[in-house]
């Protein structure tokens, strides 16, 4: 059951994240889950765990984090047009 509370969580981060930056990534829902598991891996290296956690996710690391990687992949993909 730990699992499908962290597909959750990871998936609203993402959307979150995508909200944040008004755009998505491609994938739809798989893409947001993923945006919110790398996200939460890219913030946790560089800032660490703090805040509130919910779901094996920091929450304020994780959407700073998957912020940073939709502006990323929205550069790169923007780049390849």
């Amino acid at each position: 059951m730990g699992w499908l509370w962290s597909l959750i969580v990871g998936g609203i981060i993402g959307w979150i994240a995508g909200m944040i930056m008004g755009r998505d990534l491609p994938g739809g829902i798989i893409g947001n889950i993923i945006a919110g598991f790398v996200g939460s891996w890219i913030g946790n290296q560089f800032l660490s765990g703090f805040g509130p956690e919910m779901g094996g996710f920091y929450i304020i690391p994780s959407l700073l984090g998957a912020v940073v990687l939709i502006a990323i992949v929205s550069f790169i993909l923007r780049q390849m047009r």
